[in-house]
């Protein structure tokens, strides 16, 4: 994997050389962006957009520079600077060169990568916009944010339309459909719309999920052909939506590790016309796993929980996958290469079996010749090549045993058959063949108590001796060799085990049991007798392979010998690293696949074999430095050929001298707790044990006595240094003493001169003051007296001002008083004409009044000539006594009311002056708001007369009750009367009592008396009106008089006040 830091440049190449991604991770290039100021830091990408073409992609990081990576030119370019964060980035747009960037300002500007200037910037939004979508025609774009999606015309760069919704739902995404005019809208509350493109109008609405199986939807994906919408949220299951039928067809459950989704997108194929079947599920532990949707199998995965992926973009043709990792780095990956195992051609369907000779056939050993290839076809029949196995037959029909049982269904060895047959296990299944094969029994609890032990102090400072850049391969080897050292005691005093374990720790850095249970079921089987010399290296081991080298190959040996060289020097170092500095990875997995799937001498004999594959170069070295260097360096050969040569040499060498007799048989861990390992000289282990607490003690004792005579040391220069200053600060004093009292001296003769010159100066200073505070005198009297005069005139200029104001104001108020005149004569006009249209209308009343009494004036006149009719009989003389009897007491009734009526009046029009008085007495009081104070007193007194109008109106109701009561008696009084006389026509007269007489003659008068005393109402009320006007006019010239007088006694006041005072002589 090649890692290139983008640092302060603006410009420059992706990789140095062809990159080649592994199957194992697929990583084409690793890029980051680091800052080379003085504390450096590293720079988050935030989003990534491929274009349409799929091989050149954009990034944008977190301070808003914008990159353009081109992977088919191999180059990189700074396009932009923003000054702020991106959220969203759209590179397939219409026109190829511009690209589309979302700012955390809520905006979206347009882009110019070869330019590199604002195209266009649009802004509506209202919080950060998440997503922006653009139309298969790259004419249209949907932006979206949680509150608002917002179609806009990338031609006019115009906003078309605007989806707005409730707060309480929210938006999750709104997109197009690939190659439709469709647009999607998913929501918060799981309803999904599809609308038409051009005019906006809905075409369906999904059905809500199954309550089986309901989540909240939070990211979606759809194939290129637009027919499947995948969903998923907040759980492990994904739902899939056939959008034809609009309805769901699948639910898939992902593994229980995954308890989130949070992104999905499908994987193009340029086979599959748009119906894409591989989906990719990025997981909340960063991993994004790569399903078929149609058979639900996992088919690879990117990321690990270490490095786990934020974000991942796949390229429009299916070739890249860009991933922004948790770290803020990007990674592009070559999905060639992660389906480099996927991709393989299936087996040949087609097997031939062909029989041996019959001569070689019997009943206990028959032989079957399997021959795998194409079928056999006679015009290419000598270039295939047929790959044989020579298997025996079982009579008894069984082909392994008890001891080659492995756990997990396996079987040693038919995984030893496959092993001869392909050279190595399958890639996908090898870490699994080998935990069976080593027997690994996983003890967490006793790791977990070694784990917990810390790191072990021999490891403290192992970075010092092995500087390895990845700090988590760090980590995971100082873990290892911490429980390796606390299992048994001689690994901490080992110095070449963390060259022994480095190869697993980085093959299982994901999981430190299995890498730990590894190693010490490596060291137990396969590192057998090495710790019996130590601390020097294994010498019975090395003789074993001096003995097998020199029976295969004795020139070689005779050769390392000439030149003194040992098998310390050419076997000892591939041991102790296991091959893994002289091997690639690739070869290095080949080769422990056929280690761990044979007797643990299989590692000794490979020994042998690489220094016979060897021989040739290794001949024609004659340096020490040539041998040290070439097995300590990789070389080019074949691990086929080596492997092959183990096994030759595994088969042919002879018993006395093979390994097998000297080595046991491989033992597996034991379940629960680890075995103990005391293969080792235990009384060197605990000497040298010793030793080092010895020496640490010593070196401390050492450390604490050598930093005691630092400390004096420090202290007796110190003051040596201080003792030195004093002396230099006595010898500068005594100096400075000297010379200062030299200056002393010289100073004091100055000084007497200087006063001389200054007594002389001081005797002609005090006759210029003399004259310049006469000359000051002067001065300033005049100043003074120009001030004065200054002051007269701005206080006549004041005056002056003041005059003309009151003038001003006199004439103001004048002109203030004349039309609040004509307003009060205007307003006594409109109360007049109101007044005359009331009694306009109370005369009208009073004649309706009058016609009715008229009508029964007649009514009982006729009613009276009918008694007179009656009573024409009687005396005309006591009618005559009776008459004026009764007149006389009606004069006096009348009289008598007259009266009271007088009085009446006289009391109503008491009680209005007072009222009258009162309101005078208080616009008098209140002269500045005579305005308000006059409306206050019309509106009062139009409340007092409408009480007066009620009183009347009550008085006349009373006087028309009596009134009804008067007539209602002089009505029975007439009846009475009537048969009276009747009777009195049948008898002879009698005397009548003067008493009736005077009432009927009363009773004859009354209404004649009212008119009367309504016309003298009606002329009193004009009289009334006419006086309360003429008062008005009256209150109103002494107002205006009393204002004129008050505004000429503060005028008078003010110029008493501001009259200067009087000059003082000088």
């Amino acid at each position: 994997m090649q890692s290139t830091d983008l640092g302060n440049k603006e410009s420059g190449k992706l990789w140095h050389r062809k990159p080649s991604p592994a199957a194992r991770d697929g990583i084409i290039v690793n890029i980051i962006h680091s800052t080379s100021d003085y504390l450096p830091k590293v720079l988050r990408f935030l989003n990534v957009a491929f274009d349409s073409s799929g091989d050149c992609l954009i990034a944008g990081d977190h301070q808003g520079n914008i990159y353009v990576f081109d992977l088919y030119g191999n180059r990189f370019n700074l396009v932009q600077r923003t000054a702020q964060a991106c959220t969203a980035l759209a590179f397939n747009l219409r026109r190829k060169s511009e690209f589309l960037v979302a700012l955390a300002d809520y905006s979206i500007k347009c882009f110019d990568r070869v330019t590199k200037e604002l195209v266009s910037w649009m802004r509506g939004h209202e919080s950060s916009v998440f997503s922006i979508s653009v139309h298969a025609s790259g004419r249209y774009a949907i932006t979206t944010s949680s509150d608002t999606a917002q179609l806009w015309d990338l031609d006019t760069f115009q906003r078309k339309r605007k989806l707005n919704i409730l707060q309480s739902v929210g938006i999750q995404k709104v997109f197009f459909l690939p190659l439709s005019n469709t647009i999607l809208s998913c929501f918060k509350d799981n309803s999904i719309f599809a609308w038409e493109c051009d005019t906006l109008s809905c075409r369906y609405q999904l059905p809500a999920p199954p309550e089986s199986s309901s989540i909240l939807y939070k990211v979606f994906a759809v194939t290129r052909d637009g027919r499947i919408l995948a969903a998923g949220g907040k759980s492990n299951h994904l739902h899939l939506w056939c959008l034809e039928a609009k309805q769901l067809f699948r639910i898939i459950q992902m593994p229980t590790k995954v308890r989130a989704i949070r992104h999905l997108e499908f994987l193009p194929d340029s086979f599959d016309a748009g119906s894409n079947q591989v989906l990719g599920v990025l997981s909340q532990d960063g991993v994004m796993r790569f399903v078929n949707i149609q058979t639900c199998k996992l088919l690879f995965e990117i990321g690990s929980l270490d490095e786990g992926i934020s974000s991942s973009v796949i390229s429009p043709h299916g070739r890249y996958i860009a991933s922004i990792m948790e770290n803020g780095s990007l990674n592009i990956y070559s999905v060639q290469a992660l389906t480099q195992e996927i991709n393989k051609p299936p087996p040949p369907l087609v097997k031939v079996i062909e029989d041996l000779p019959k001569s070689k056939l019997n009943s206990g050993d028959l032989k079957i010749k399997v021959t795998t290839g194409r079928v056999l076809r006679p015009a290419k029949s000598r270039e295939n090549k047929i790959q044989t196995r020579i298997l025996k037959q079982d009579l008894a029909g069984s082909f392994e045993n008890k001891e080659n049982e492995l756990s997990d269904g396996l079987n040693k060895k038919r995984l030893q058959v496959l092993l001869k047959g392909y050279g190595e296990y399958p890639m996908k299944y090898r870490m699994f063949i080998w935990r069976s094969l080593l027997q690994l029994p996983e003890n967490h609890t006793a790791f977990s108590s070694l784990e917990d032990k810390g790191v072990h102090v021999a490891f403290l400072n192992l970075q010092q001796k092995y500087p390895i850049k990845s700090r988590k391969l760090l980590r995971v080897l100082q873990r290892t060799l911490s429980a390796l050292a606390h299992w048994s005691a001689i690994f901490s005093d080992t110095p070449y085990l963390p060259l022994l374990a480095f190869p697993f720790v980085k093959l299982f850095q994901n999981n430190q049991l299995i890498c730990f249970e590894v190693v010490a079921t490596l060291i137990i089987n396969w590192c057998q007798h090495w710790f019996e010399y130590f601390p020097n290296p294994p010498i019975n081991i090395l003789s074993m392979i001096e003995n097998v080298l020199a029976f295969h190959d004795k020139d070689l040996l005779q050769h390392f010998i000439d030149h003194n060289i040992t098998s310390q020097l050419y076997a000892w170092p591939l041991l102790e690293t296991v091959f893994s500095e002289v091997l690639t990875r690739e070869e290095w997995l080949k080769l422990f696949d056929n280690v761990f799937s044979n007797h643990p001498s299989f590692l000794l004999m490979t020994v042998v074999a690489y220094n016979i594959h060897c021989r040739a170069p290794l001949l024609n070295c004659s340096l020490k430095d040539d041998f040290e260097y070439f097995f300590h360096h990789r070389n080019n050969l074949d691990i086929s050929v080596v492997i092959r040569e183990v096994y030759h040499l595994m088969d042919t060498t002879p018993t006395d001298i093979h390994p097998n007799s000297m080595l046991h048989v491989f033992v597996a861990l034991t379940k629960g707790q680890y075995p103990v390992f005391n293969q080792y000289p235990k009384f060197i282990v605990d000497y040298q044990t010793q030793e080092r607490e010895r020496i640490r003690i010593d070196e401390l004792d050492y450390l604490r006595e050598r930093q005691m005579v630092e400390d004096m040391q420090a202290e007796v220069d110190q003051q040596r240094v201080e003792d030195e200053a004093w002396y230099q600060k006595q010898e500068l004093l005594r100096k400075a003493e000297e010379t200062r009292r030299e200056l002393l001296l010289q100073e004091e003769e100055k000084m007497i001169q200087q006063r001389q010159r200054l007594a002389s100066v001081k005797r002609e200073l005090k006759v210029k003051e003399m004259h310049l505070q006469d000359a000051t005198r002067r001065r300033f009297l005049k100043l003074q007296q120009d001030q004065r005069e200054m002051e007269l005139r701005r206080l006549d200029d004041e005056i002056e001002r003041k005059v003309h104001m009151r003038d001003r104001e006199i004439a103001t108020t004048a002109k203030d008083l004349e039309m609040r005149h004509l307003e009060l004569e205007s307003q006594k006009r409109h109360y007049e004409k109101n007044l005359i249209g009331n009694q306009e209308a109370v005369a009208k009343e009073m004649r309706e009044d009058a016609n009715a009494f008229r009508q029964k004036v007649d009514l009982e006149e006729h009613m009276f000539h009918k008694l007179i009719e009656t009573d024409q009989t009687q005396n005309q003389k006591t009618q005559k006594l009776i008459e004026e009897n009764l007149a006389k007491a009606g004069q006096a009734c009348l009289n008598a009311d007259w009266r009271i009526q007088a009085l009446y009046k006289q009391r109503c029009d008491d009680l209005r002056r007072n009222e009258c008085y009162q309101e005078v007495a208080r616009l008098l009081r209140e002269n500045r708001r005579k305005e308000t104070e006059v409306l206050d007193a019309m509106m009062g007194e139009e409340a007092k007369k409408w009480e007066e109008a009620k009183e009347k109106d009550f008085h006349l109701k009373s006087e028309k009750k009596a009134s009804a009561l008067a007539d209602a008696s002089r009505k029975w009084f007439l009846e009475k009367e009537i048969n009276g006389a009747l009777e009195h026509a049948e008898r002879p007269y009698s005397k009548v009592p003067r008493y009736q007489i005077g009432q009927v003659a009363s009773s004859c008068l009354p209404r004649t008396s009212q008119l009367n005393d309504i016309s003298e109402m009606d002329s009193s009320t004009c009289i009334s009106l006419n006086q309360r006007r003429i008062q008005w006019d009256t209150m109103e010239r002494e107002l205006a008089e009393r204002v004129r007088n008050l505004r000429q006694r503060l005028t008078v006041q003010a110029r008493n006040r501001r009259r200067p005072p009087p000059l003082l002589a000088t």
